[in-house]
């Protein structure tokens, strides 16, 4: 009987574990959204021939009225926007030194974007609303010309500084806001045509 349980014990002991079977979850990929469509014949008009950056001759062209939309967000706690709302930031008045900020980007593009063209603006017009949704502030930028090229990047650099501007203002309160979804909205004139963007 002891014999018979030693043998027992040995074989037990020598024994391998069976294998644990992994069971493997297949994980969906999410779904990829369509981009927009890329313009007709688009080209790197900033790059000649010989694959170097140059600034594109435009005296060739006609002068026209031309107009360009950008929007962007600075995203924040509720907290900080009703502070902001109320005029009560330690810095006075957020909105308006953002508004003046921006307009003062949009005439100073062409030195900050090396291949831009200085243009002889017409308007600039600087549009800060709060959104509770968000909650944040929307900044667009309305920039107008009668030139021979368009003022996107005016509109974009004037959103740009109109959002780091609230930034600064309002960094004593919340270094955690976020700037988000800076774009071109529309633009209307020139040989490209207009465009405007997917809602």
């Amino acid at each position: 009987m002891a014999k018979r349980k030693k043998t027992a014990a040995r074989a037990k002991k020598n024994s391998k574990p069976a294998k644990r079977v992994q069971r493997v979850r297949l994980v969906k990929r999410p779904k990829r959204t369509k981009r927009p469509p890329l313009l007709a014949n688009a080209e790197l008009t900033h790059i000649d021939r010989r694959g170097q950056a140059h600034m594109v001759d435009v005296s060739a062209k006609n002068a026209t009225e031309r107009l360009a939309i950008a929007e962007g967000r600075v995203i924040m706690r509720k907290e900080t926007l009703d502070i902001v709302v109320a005029g009560n930031a330690t810095k006075g008045d957020v909105l308006g030194a953002a508004r003046l900020a921006g307009i003062m980007a949009a005439k100073r593009t062409h030195g900050l974007i090396p291949l831009c063209h200085p243009l002889p603006i017409t308007k600039v017009e600087i549009d800060i609303n709060p959104e509770h949704s968000l909650p944040g502030f929307l900044v667009q930028a309305t920039v107008k010309v009668n030139g021979q090229t368009g003022v996107e990047m005016e509109a974009l650099m004037a959103v740009s500084i109109a959002c780091l501007t609230i930034y600064d203002m309002a960094k004593a309160i919340e270094k955690g806001m976020r700037i988000e979804g800076i774009r071109l909205l529309e633009k209307t004139g020139g040989k490209s045509g207009d465009y405007r963007a997917e809602t």
